[in-house]
């Protein structure tokens, strides 16, 4: 398919590791007929193939050694105000006139905090865009872990606001995301793995010898390199029989790479990094570099012998952690950097060089197309999104031009205790003057619960069962009131559990029986009004009409939890489809019906996702003015 567009944004700091692996996603994109733009933040590289692509060069930024923490300019000095402003400006404007199908921003939020300011704004300015795109995070295999938990926590906060998924390149089984960062099964719902993304293709054997049999040291584009490469001298003046290349990179100052070159023994050639380096990996003998994502790939890709060096400087570990993974996995041995000498690395080089070949196979390189695919699965589901809201305007617009009120009502389950879940759920009902209603579990609630929720004017409470356990054999579908129990030992129970809500709530307690898990045996409903309950409330339009006039049946219809998936959201655009349908429903019927559209949450298992979609769903219905929240109090009084 065609026509599509994606936007990239992508600032390498250090070495060119996240612009190639970016061009490399660029290129397949366009391949397949995308239009893709790359806003490019670091300094401009000539070995990057960005060929296919929209290039917008931002301001560049770059930083001396590991020190991230401070943004240099090109002239040297320390970025300033105004500079960021600048980039910011570009990038927002780029974005604006690529309207793209789908955002892609590369590391952050995981990474490139100090650029926050910039990232917001085109996040902003997604979400504000209409029809709004897909966003998705593009992140490498292993992750530079978070020196705090805070981090952690607000990278998936900001993930939550404004992030569809994750493309996670690598392999889940190969090197898991929870080797460097919390792994929360809300973060690894909206993962996905696209295998490792290769910025080198497949390598060819040409004519020539350049590099047959040598050792081939690389480091890198940077200055971090330098260490490295000052013990490749050393190293390649103790073991004088074998021929040796050194390659330094861009990003290394003239002066370091001459005096490189006039101290190098004779057999070391020292060069600039070349373009044709895959295809001199796939002749050496052996290979000695650090352990970056694309390096790594590379040697897959030459499946040659690998003597890893890992960048730790600053306390990175990303190397470190992929480095050990790799030489647990007999694919290469591993020095780490504050112990590399000339002896070491020849003494390594030695041994290494009487093994075999390792089997890399294990590394697979496709997952360039596997992430264009799933690129292209996102911007699908924007666009259903999309045309899911557009359902859903109209029904609510025809409800206005009817002058129809359509009624809500929100009940949420499994209240007990105070939390901070139940905090934000609160928050949500009251700073929108929304009532809702707590289905608390007698058995499980706390005076400090109803001590809690007692100044809260909009808040009453339903009765949840007894205890939320099931009483169904293993291998059915969970009851607590169900077939498995006699019929006057439930009412019984469901006796004491009014009394006990009334005794704790008082005031705001409400004669409603909500039975754990929605099900509820038929013959035990019969029983309901003599143990003093006014109204039963499951999920779904009732099947069966419990014909006791006295007992009022108030469902709810709407739950965005993904429970057969095992939590998290369900797909946004069943959901709004969903939700339109009810509306239709009722727009359909002669009259009003006397039971309002029920939304049901549980705050306790809610994700940020979750949050952020009844956010987005609560204002846009209340943005209609023909739709109201109504509290049980109300509802009861009307039958």
């Amino acid at each position: 398919m065609t026509g599509r567009t994606a936007f990239i944004v992508v600032t390498h700091l250090l070495g060119v590791g996240h612009l190639a692996r970016m061009a490399a996603l660029g290129r397949a994109l366009a391949a397949e007929g995308w239009r893709t733009v790359v806003a490019s933040g670091g300094r401009p590289n000539s070995t990057v193939r960005i060929d296919g692509c929209d290039v917008v060069q931002l301001p560049p930024l770059y930083c001396a050694g590991a020190d991230f923490g401070r943004l240099l300019m090109p002239d040297g000095r320390l970025v300033d105000e105004a500079y960021l402003a600048r980039r910011t400006e570009m990038l927002t404007d780029a974005f604006d006139r690529a309207r793209p199908d789908v955002l892609i921003t590369e590391l952050f939020p995981f990474g490139r905090r100090n650029l926050t300011a910039e990232f917001e704004a085109v996040l902003q300015r997604a979400q504000a865009q209409l029809p709004r795109p897909a966003v998705l995070c593009s992140i490498r295999d292993v992750l530079n872990p978070p020196s705090k938990p805070e981090k952690a926590e607000s990278a998936l906060a900001r993930l939550a606001a404004y992030y569809d998924g994750v493309l996670f390149h690598g392999d889940s089984d190969v090197v898991p995301l929870s080797v460097s960062w919390p792994a929360p099964k809300d973060l690894m719902r909206r993962i996905r793995d696209t295998g490792y993304l290769h910025d080198g293709g497949s390598v060819s054997e040409v004519d020539g010898t350049d590099g047959r049999d040598e050792i081939l040291v690389s480091g890198g584009g940077s200055t971090a390199s330098l260490p490295l490469a000052r013990a490749a001298l050393a190293g390649a003046a103790k073991l004088p029989t074998r021929r040796w290349r050194l390659l330094i990179g861009q990003g290394v100052p003239e002066a370091d790479f001459a005096g490189l070159k006039a101290a190098a023994p004779a057999n070391l050639i020292v060069e600039r990094a070349r373009p044709d380096f895959p295809l001199l990996l796939r002749r050496a003998a052996l290979s000695i570099s650090q352990a970056g994502y694309n390096t790594v790939l590379d040697l897959a890709a030459a499946g040659v012998r690998a003597l890893l060096v890992p960048f730790a400087e600053g306390g990175e570990r990303e190397q470190t952690l992929r480095a050990s993974e790799l030489e647990r996995r007999g694919l290469a041995r591993v020095i780490p950097t504050e112990e590399i000498d000339g002896a070491r690395l020849a003494a390594a080089a030695t041994d290494l060089l009487t093994l075999p070949r390792p089997d890399w196979s294990g590394i697979a390189r496709d997952g360039a197309a596997r992430a264009v695919g799933l690129i292209g699965e996102f911007a699908a589901r924007a666009v259903a999104r999309s045309k899911a809201l557009d359902r859903l305007d109209a029904a609510l617009l025809r409800a206005e031009t009817m002058k129809r009120p359509l009624r809500f009502w929100w009940r949420d389950d499994d209240a007990a205790v105070p939390s901070a879940a139940l905090d934000r759920l609160l928050g949500r009902a009251i700073d929108r003057n929304i009532p809702i209603s707590l289905a608390t579990i007698p058995a499980r609630a706390t005076p400090e619960l109803a001590r809690h929720i007692e100044p809260l004017g909009m808040v009453d409470v339903l009765v949840h069962g007894w205890s939320h356990r099931s009483y169904a054999p293993a291998g059915q579908k969970k009851a607590e009131f169900g077939e498995h129990r006699p019929l006057a030992v439930m009412a019984a129970q469901a006796e004491e559990s009014l009394k006990r809500v009334e005794t704790l709530f008082g005031s705001k307690a409400a004669p409603v029986f909500v039975p754990p898990w929605n099900r509820v045996d038929p013959g035990f409903v019969t029983a309901l009004p003599g143990c003093g309950f006014r109204a039963l409330s499951t999920y779904q339009r009732r099947k069966t009409r419990y014909a006791r006039p006295q007992l009022l049946q108030i469902n709810t219809h709407f739950d965005p939890i993904a429970w057969r998936e095992g939590g998290g959201l369900v797909d946004e655009n069943i959901l709004l489809d969903r939700l339109a349908g009810l509306i239709e429903e009722e727009l359909a019927a002669e009259t009003a019906t006397l039971e309002p559209i029920g939304l049901l949450t549980h705050h306790l298992v809610h994700d940020g996702w979750i949050e952020r979609f009844l956010d987005e769903l609560v204002g846009r219905l209340l943005g209609s003015r023909t739709v109201r929240f109504v509290g049980m109090p109300e509802i009861l009084a009307e039958s």
